[in-house]
């Protein structure tokens, strides 16, 4: 249990949950754990491998968490994670972004040299030159992922011919190992609807497919194809094509997950577990409050956040400037006491809870644990 949070002395006090000082990043261990379960579970029902991503929780706690329940490893989305996650003692990582520049490719060594088990991803023979000369200084061995671009045209290669090009790079290259594919169709993953989000991804993965195919037609072995993510995670295992799956906002889920089909004919194998706590400060007005939790405890690149528990049912969030909100009143029975708890569903798991030191993990009322972040700002 990390201490330093100033809500350490009310971990183990009954009812303490509604004593917590705000804004505070509120971990929901029922709805978390039921989570974990649920997808892990039906996971090895299906016969696919799950490759959790970090970077939704960039916690070590919940990497412990998703790795005693079967997690094949972890992926980092930055070096700064992985290096992070590291030094508070977990293992078997893929970066699954391309490590580039001098400085990084030195840090990708000694972490390597640290590791029982890293992989990264490449999409340029110029990156895969450089890996190179550095693995024959440091003396051990590399293992890469090709990253095929599927839709989200952000990272990866295009084409099978470049694939095979850089296939062929890695194989005439001492101390580089090629293990597989990766590729992440990021743009399906919040499609509303469950059919039309399931066609998304089958068309999105035909590129990664047929990269795939060539490599093994010309004698480059593929032991390893990932991707796919949270949305889409319920069928990708079925196109046969993957052996795992780099789920992430599945232990938290948000308000954009929520509000899409994430399961078939209305399951939800996911549910909302990651949640703001926030106290009224001022009520001067009629038809809002003021809270104080504004922008810098909540992502604001999607949704706003939606009230789960709170004086005011059904209340909408409004934007008052960095550090508080709009509390909406209009249909409230009551006035609002200051110092009143509201409790938000957090729109944007990943970038909210980058936000914040520290999970405050609670069951019903009771705060009984506090986790760290430890990769919390490690965009690097």
């Amino acid at each position: 249990m990390n201490m330093t949070s100033p809500n350490a002395a009310l971990v183990g006090q009954p009812g303490s949950r509604l004593l917590l000082d705000t804004p505070a990043l509120v971990l929901d261990l029922d709805a978390f754990e039921r989570n974990l379960r649920t997808v892990h579970d039906r996971a090895r029902e299906r016969g696919i491998a799950l490759r959790p991503h970090a970077k939704s929780h960039k916690s070590a706690a919940v990497g412990r968490a998703q790795l005693a329940a079967g997690a094949i490893g972890l992926c980092c989305a930055k070096l700064g994670e992985a290096e992070a996650l590291a030094a508070a003692g977990l293992d078997g990582f893929l970066l699954t972004a391309p490590v580039t520049s001098r400085a990084k490719v030195r840090r990708l060594m000694a972490l390597n040299a640290r590791l029982a088990d890293l992989t990264v991803v490449v999409d340029d023979a110029a990156n895969v030159a450089e890996l190179a000369a550095a693995t024959a200084e440091a003396g051990r061995r590399l293992k890469l992922l090709i990253d095929v671009d599927v839709g989200t045209h952000r990272l990866g290669v295009t084409s099978p011919e470049a694939a095979l090009a850089l296939a062929t790079a890695i194989r005439e290259a001492d101390g580089l190992e090629l293990v597989g594919v990766q590729g992440y169709a990021g743009q399906t993953q919040a499609i509303p609807g469950y059919v039309e989000r399931r066609e998304a991804s089958r068309q999105a993965l035909t590129a990664l497919a047929d990269v795939r195919d060539a490599l093994v037609e010309h004698g480059h072995p593929c032991p390893i194809v990932t991707g796919s993510g949270t949305g889409t995670h319920d069928f990708d295992h079925e196109f046969g094509l993957f052996t795992d799956l780099q789920v992430g906002s599945y232990i938290f889920s948000d308000v954009i997950y929520n509000s899409i089909e994430i399961g078939k004919e209305g399951d939800r194998p996911v549910l909302p577990s990651l949640f703001v706590a926030s106290r009224v400060i001022s009520r001067q007005h009629r038809d809002f409050a003021t809270i104080d939790a504004g922008s810098k405890s909540f992502s604001m690149d999607g949704p706003m956040p939606v009230l789960w528990e709170g004086p005011t049912p059904g209340s909408t969030y409004g934007r008052s400037g960095d550090q508080f909100g709009r509390l909406d009143l209009t249909g409230s029975d009551r006035p609002v006491e200051l110092g009143e708890l509201t409790t938000w569903m957090v729109p944007h798991c990943d970038p909210t809870m980058n936000l914040y030191d520290h999970y405050h993990c609670v069951r019903g009322d009771d705060l009984v644990d506090i986790w760290a972040i430890e990769a919390r700002g490690r965009t690097d």
